[in-house]
Order: C-alpha cells, then sequence, then structure tokens
C-alpha cells in the first residue's frame, strides 16, 4: 500500500476534511472500519502562503513548498499532494525540485470536467485562484473555455473565504451570496457547471444547492489520492 504525503495547513479546516474523507473512502474501499490508512501530514501556514503570493513572490513560495514536500520525503511518503487549489500557482515548479510524484487537483479537475461533457465552467475560489491563469490553462488549452465571477464578486467571494470559511464559520448569508453569483454566472455567462475552487468552499456548497454539475476539487483529489494509495 503506497503511502500518501499531504502538505495541508492550507487551511486546517480542508486538511482536516482531507483526513477524515479519505479515512472514510479507504476504510469503504477495504471494506472494515477496523483498519486505517498510514499517511503524513506535514501542516504549514496558510498565511505565509498568502503573503508570498501577494508580494509576487513566487520563487519564495516555490521554495517554501519544496521544503514542505521535502519533509515528507524524508519521512517515507511515496507520492505527495498539496491540499488546497491556490498553492498549484507553483505546482510545475515544486514537482520539478522533489522527488517523488505530487498529483495535481488541476488536472484531476480539468480530468473531471473532460469526464461530464462541460465546454463552459464558472470558477469560483480565492482571488489568487480566480486572477491567476495556473487553474485555467489546463482546461483553456484543450478547449475547455472557464468563466470567473466579475471583480466585485471576487472581491466578495475572497473576503469570506479568507475571514470566515478559512476559520470553519458557514454563514447563512454568505452561503446565499455565494449562490446568488453562481446562478447569476448560469444566466450571465452561460456556464454549464462551476469549480468549487478552493477546498473550504465544500463547507458552504453543497450538492443540493444547484441544479448544475459542481467539480467539488476536494472530493475529485481524493478519490485520485485512493486510486493511487491502492494502486
Amino acid at each position: 500500500m503506497k503511502k500518501l504525503g499531504m502538505v495541508g495547513g492550507l487551511g486546517p479546516e480542508s486538511t482536516v476534511d482531507y483526513y477524515q474523507t479519505i479515512i472514510t473512502k479507504y476504510q469503504e474501499r477495504i471494506g472494515s472500519k477496523e483498519v486505517l490508512p498510514e499517511l503524513f501530514i506535514n501542516s504549514i501556514n496558510m498565511y505565509q502562503v498568502f503573503q508570498f503570493i501577494d508580494q509576487s513572490d513566487l520563487e519564495g513560495l516555490a521554495d517554501y513548498l519544496v521544503e514542505a514536500v521535502q519533509k515528507l520525503e524524508q519521512v517515507g511518503s511515496d507520492f505527495a499532494i498539496i491540499s488546497a487549489n491556490t498553492p498549484h500557482i507553483v505546482f510545475n515548479q515544486v514537482q520539478n525540485r522533489v522527488q517523488i510524484p505530487l498529483y495535481s487537483i488541476v488536472e484531476e479537475t480539468y480530468k473531471k470536467a473532460r469526464e461530464l461533457g462541460l465546454d463552459k465552467i464558472g470558477l469560483i475560489g480565492t482571488k489568487f485562484t480566480m486572477e491567476h491563469s495556473f487553474f485555467k490553462t489546463a482546461f483553456t488549452s484543450q478547449g475547455i473555455e472557464i468563466v470567473v465571477p466579475t471583480a466585485s464578486e471576487q472581491q466578495y467571494i475572497h473576503k469570506k473565504i479568507v475571514e470566515e470559511l478559512e476559520n470553519g464559520i458557514v454563514n447563512k448569508t454568505t452561503k446565499k451570496s455565494y449562490l446568488d453569483i453562481i446562478k447569476e454566472m448560469v444566466q450571465r455567462d452561460q456556464i454549464q457547471g462551476v469549480i468549487l475552487g478552493c477546498t473550504e468552499l465544500p463547507m458552504i456548497i453543497k450538492k443540493e444547492d444547484l441544479d448544475i454539475p459542481q467539480l467539488n476539487t476536494t472530493e475529485i483529489h481524493i478519490d485520485r489520492i485512493l486510486d493511487l494509495m491502492f494502486s
């Protein structure tokens, strides 16, 4: 059984979600609740990551993440993941500097979009994920159009992620506003589905909340992790 190394803390709430969901799905595959997977978590500082990106210090961000993955290598991880969307802005740079394979949340989400036959998808997440091209490139290069909210909508989404969701706060008013933004994108931009491009978003947006497909990046990533653990 291959051992996972997870760069966590990005933020803490989604790290807990990753950990608990991996255990649940692992036990479902094994067929027993008396077996637990062996894995390693290196929990780093989410706010340090935001600071690197705010300062456009992508080299510093890459160094920070490389060090985090190398620690997972040293304790015996067979492969690694970064349990958040935003740090994937330097995914390729990190992969090129570490020994064990990394598996991208962006690439796995793209595969899911292709599987669902979606041609035009909305993307919500932190301002870094919505503003930068790192998430969109995998899709647009293969003919799938990515649409992001307006500037003011992006500002609101990011603010609530940082102030509320990253701290485990689920606010009904915020949820309604998020859903209103997505529904507006359906009408305004004719999106066929929406990418929940922040691993905290599934805390507040549920499958039953929308009539269009949701690409839950956390869930998609975890399904790939389980396949790799059992490969």
